[in-house]
């Protein structure tokens, strides 16, 4: 049995690692005082409603990795209850490359990013798909996104960490920047009617 939730990424082999490497006294030190967090508490719940997007990590049976892209509307990936996420997987390129991995093993990473704020959270967890659960999927879906939803997948989460915001460089959308465009926008028609009004010379 794990001593530590962090232990969940943090193997034998993992630690043997870092104590040739010399990192493994800090991590010991940040396990036995605050580590990390196996319930969806406030700012995680928070983290989540607000993302667009995701990165889903799944595993083959000859441990071949595949990490995948998911978007969908914000808050698309919600949060069911204090150990659950789910989202609706509504139809797509029909590859099924992570819910056939699904089959072969239950684990799964996943990074959330927040790249204005320069934030990351990782998440581990187990995840199944579900079908023909109409309960389950009327409180997945979205309402204005116009896909068919196939099937649900639900994560179990086991742990959760906060990453450190080096080396993440800062990206913005078009909605996160709409306010600050229509700012320039107005500048740019009140300096037009101004130069419009000034006389020939001056």
């Amino acid at each position: 049995m794990s001593e530590y939730i962090s232990d969940i990424a943090f193997s034998p082999t993992v630690k043997d690692y870092q104590e040739k490497e010399g990192s493994r006294f800090s991590y010991q030190k940040v396990a036995e005082s605050r580590d990390w967090q196996n319930t969806i508490t406030d700012r995680l719940r928070s983290f989540v409603a607000n993302r667009d997007s995701f990165y889903l990590a799944t595993v083959n049976k000859d441990g071949q990795p595949y990490i995948q892209h998911r978007g969908g509307p914000k808050g698309f990936l919600k949060v069911l209850d204090d150990h659950t996420l789910g989202f609706a997987d509504y139809s797509g390129n029909r590859q099924f490359i992570s819910a056939g991995n699904l089959q072969d093993s239950k684990k799964v990473s996943l990074f959330l990013m927040d790249y204005p704020t320069r934030s990351r959270i990782k998440i581990w967890g187990e995840a199944r798909i579900i079908q023909k659960d109409d309960k389950l999927m009327e409180q997945l879906k979205d309402d204005d996104y116009k896909a068919i939803n196939e099937r649900a997948m639900i994560i179990t989460l086991k742990a959760w960490d906060v990453n450190c915001p080096q080396h993440i460089t800062p990206r913005y959308t078009l909605e996160e920047l709409e306010p600050q465009i229509g700012d320039l926008k107005d500048r740019i028609k009140e300096l037009e009617v101004k130069l419009e009004s000034c006389e020939p010379g001056t």
